[in-house]
């Protein structure tokens, strides 16, 4: 776990603590298959993080994402700047995610049972 969170990070925390965002419960820097998530929400199982230009095309974090969505998270990834810039907007796409209005792009990483219930529906 990081001792300090980043400024993105920090933003975003203050507009999904206390149930704000639709009265969703998020927890931040959970633990979940030996690595520390940005933020969860454990009933959903949606994963949001938070990330930096050091993940640009980051190995080592698409291994992560398949961990997560084999464990049975989905993973949703934002850029610092566009959660600092466009908060309204980052959230507005997590949840759509969250009432399963559809996948929000490239940056979304449904888990297998997600894909399930799309393709029956």
């Amino acid at each position: 776990m990081r001792r300090s969170a980043t400024d993105a990070e920090t933003q975003l925390w203050h507009r999904l603590r206390n149930r704000q965002l639709a009265g969703w419960k998020f927890v931040r820097q959970f633990p979940i298959a030996g690595f520390y998530v940005d933020f969860v929400c454990r009933e959903a199982m949606l994963v949001v993080e938070v990330d930096g230009s050091q993940h640009a095309n980051s190995i080592s974090d698409a291994k992560r994402t398949k961990t997560l969505n084999a464990e049975g998270y989905s993973v949703l990834r934002f850029w610092n700047n566009e959660v600092l810039q466009e908060t309204d907007g980052v959230l507005t796409a997590v949840l759509e995610v969250l009432e399963r209005r559809g996948p929000v792009g490239v940056r979304y990483h449904p888990a297998p049972q997600d894909q399930i219930q799309k393709e029956s529906s």
